[in-house]
């Protein structure tokens, strides 16, 4: 799987611990190894303008998701396109707000980035929460999938 990460934001992040979240959550629902994703950590001016321009929100927010449309996406011979797109799409991430969550939430940034990887990848998959039963849903599978990344870690 090839995951492209950048670090825009000014703040110092472990990027390879958000790759191997990211690595680990799309290995375990099983997403077709030759999928491309993008990871983007932005400041929070960034993050503003994102949120404004493609959610309609004010201010910054934790993490965006852009799914790329599969219906664009050629899938190579044999594949007839059964299988996961080529590419996911874009996670986009603030650590400024993840840290301020973080310290809400009392856990670190790092965890917090974490839990943000995870949340933006099942976004990528199609998985939502605007519903209470879609929420407990996408939850309950956010936190098995960190909860055995921890493991595999040994943490």
């Amino acid at each position: 799987m090839s995951i492209e990460i950048a670090n825009e934001s000014g703040v110092d992040v472990d990027t390879d611990a958000v790759l191997a979240v990211a690595r680990h959550a799309l290995d375990e629902m099983g997403v077709n190894p030759l999928a491309e994703l993008s990871v983007l950590l932005v400041d929070v001016d960034y993050m503003t303008e994102l949120n404004h321009r493609w959610m309609g929100s004010d201010g910054p927010t934790d993490v965006l998701a852009f799914p790329m449309d599969e219906g664009s996406v050629d899938h190579g011979p044999g594949e007839a396109g059964a299988g996961e797109p080529a590419l996911l799409g874009d996670i986009v991430l603030c650590p400024e707000v993840a840290a301020k969550q973080a310290a809400t939430a009392g856990h670190s940034a790092a965890d917090e980035l974490h839990l943000l990887t995870v949340h933006g990848a099942l976004h990528l998959l199609g998985y939502d929460h605007a519903e209470p039963e879609e929420e407990r849903e996408m939850f309950a599978l956010q936190a098995r999938l960190l909860s055995s990344w921890r493991a595999s870690r040994g943490q």
